[in-house]
């Protein structure tokens, strides 16, 4: 289950966190070390406590709360540190597919990591096929799929400008609060954790 409304930015701006690996690492009596890489994708984790300042945004973060049940239904999240993609490489038409997945590449020396996109922010993409902007073309806000009127020429090279927000879940049950002052409250913890699509 997934609502698809964004947390308020103004409280997503004040948030820490950012993509987490799960490493696995044997050492030998010699010293040297085998890793294993258990998780090939980044997984998102925020903490959003120092996003909460007012009032108001303690209730709507309480709202939230209620609303996803806890952990049990999703939302979409503003990472103000990744957020968008400038001329991303989509692929390449062969005159027959039409369809067309949102990603984000991560290089770096021989190393890639391709993001699925599946919460892409409406009209905020600008699409093109061999560097012109085309509008013939239907974007699935739910799945980030890019459905065109016509399939792309072959040989063609499709490329997109776009923000985005992820899909997170609360990581607790359970909102925990103290009262520290009349009408002050503070918290400890409040995770998200990026839901995998």
């Amino acid at each position: 289950m997934f609502i698809d409304e964004k947390l308020p930015t103004d409280i997503s701006y004040g948030m820490s966190g950012g993509p987490c690996f799960e490493t696995e690492i044997v050492e030998t009596h010699s010293g040297a070390e085998y890793r294993n890489i258990r998780t090939p994708y980044g997984r998102n984790k925020y903490n959003i406590v120092s996003g909460i300042k007012t009032k108001e945004q303690l209730d709507e973060v309480m709202s939230f709360f209620r609303a996803a049940k806890g952990r049990a239904i999703g939302f979409r999240f503003k990472d103000w540190m990744d957020f968008g993609a400038k001329q991303q490489f989509l692929g390449w038409g062969d005159g027959k597919n039409q369809k067309f997945q949102l990603v984000k590449i991560y290089s770096k020396g021989l190393t890639t990591e391709i993001r699925k996109i599946t919460r892409p922010v409406l009209k905020t993409e600008k699409i093109f096929i061999n560097g012109k902007r085309t509008r013939l073309y239907k974007l699935n806000c739910d799945t980030g799929e890019l459905h065109f009127a016509r399939p792309p020429i072959k040989g063609s090279k499709i490329e997109a400008d776009f923000e985005f927000d992820v899909p997170v879940r609360f990581n607790t049950d359970q909102l925990s609060a103290s009262m520290e002052n009349y009408g002050v409250h503070s918290f400890d913890n409040i995770e998200l954790i990026e839901l995998v699509e």
